[in-house]
């Protein structure tokens, strides 16, 4: 790859630069007299010597991040389909640099970018760490804690957003952005008690074509959400037979017939949407209850379920317009 090849004269040169920027850093720092900013990711502490207002974020959730706190990244990975899957405001900036794939990051096109810090997600980056901190300092965040870390999804979802927060000097801005989300939660948790509704049991669900059989995620009480809609005042019956890291557990068809009595809530792809094609005339899928007694409630192609805090204020944004009636 173009972006792994260059790597060798990129070190260089990033090397030769940074001798004069340890030089000028530290009486720098001392003249201004701020104390080094910590962040603390999955990769462990890394220090900042002042607010970072050049970021490359290489996944969606650390884009949204920034833009909740009023800073556009310098670049971030796979532009054109972020707004596929991530419905908040603001945009995307047309002077964010696309840095290419979330899995595979251009290095190069990072390194043009002369970044004051890299966000990317241990799962994706942790094997390109290295090269990655040879162009700027690097945090990795962990959106997928382990059972024993006792961290729920949500809680980490807070956590990073005020991390990042710290990372580029906007804590106040994070503050308000949780007390509104905060409040959007008790405003839909009102609606969601007027509507009286005939259950407030659900799953909430993402489904796609898989490789014999349409394979439908069912997101489990851990996720964060389902801990955003049981904020809301609904109620998620799926009890998972193990612990699911990614907060989800994978079903065919057949598997939903145990959760037939509630609310089937659900978001699918336009390009592949298994309702409208594998399932319209699939015998098990049109005799469950909730299809039956519809009671589908179709959140959107462009619901993210796996986001910051202006995705969780559109999920429970889409949940109320759909659920609750005008």
């Amino acid at each position: 790859m173009k972006k792994v090849a260059a790597l060798p004269a990129l070190a260089l040169i990033l090397a030769l630069g940074a001798c004069s920027e340890e030089e000028a850093a530290e009486p720098e720092a001392a003249a201004e007299g701020g104390e080094p900013i910590v962040i603390e990711g999955s990769n462990g502490e890394v220090t900042l010597e002042e607010p970072a207002e050049k970021v490359v974020v290489l996944e969606w959730t650390y884009a949204e991040n920034l833009l909740a706190l009023g800073v556009q990244p310098a670049g971030m990975a796979e532009i054109d389909a972020y707004g596929d899957y991530v419905n908040i405001e603001p945009q995307v900036a047309d002077t964010v640099v696309d840095v290419g794939g979330r899995s595979e990051p251009n290095l190069e096109a990072i390194a043009e970018l002369d970044p004051d810090l890299i966000i990317g997600v241990d799962f994706r980056h942790e094997t390109m760490l290295e090269q990655l901190e040879q162009i700027a300092p690097t945090v990795l965040f962990n959106p997928y804690p382990e059972e024993e870390e006792n961290v729920n999804l949500y809680d980490e979802m807070v956590t990073t957003f005020n991390e990042m927060a710290e990372a580029v000097g906007k804590e106040e801005k994070a503050e308000e952005v949780l007390a509104a989300l905060d409040a959007k939660y008790e405003e839909a948790a009102a609606e969601i008690e007027a509507a009286e509704l005939e259950t407030e049991d659900f799953i909430l669900t993402l489904a796609y074509t898989g490789p014999q059989a349409p394979e439908i995620r069912v997101f489990t009480p851990n996720s964060m959400a389902s801990m955003i809609l049981e904020k809301i005042g609904l109620n998620n019956v799926h009890e998972p037979e193990q612990y699911e890291v990614f907060g989800s557990s994978t079903f065919g068809v057949e598997g939903l017939v145990q959760y037939e009595d509630a609310n089937y809530l659900y978001t699918v792809p336009d390009e592949d949407n298994i309702y409208q094609n594998q399932l319209a005339d699939n015998p098990v899928w049109n005799n469950l209850a909730f299809v039956k007694e519809d009671r589908l409630f179709n959140l959107g192609p462009d619901t993210w379920l796996y986001g910051g805090p202006l995705s969780a204020m559109t999920l429970v944004d889409q949940v109320v317009d759909t659920m609750v009636a005008e």
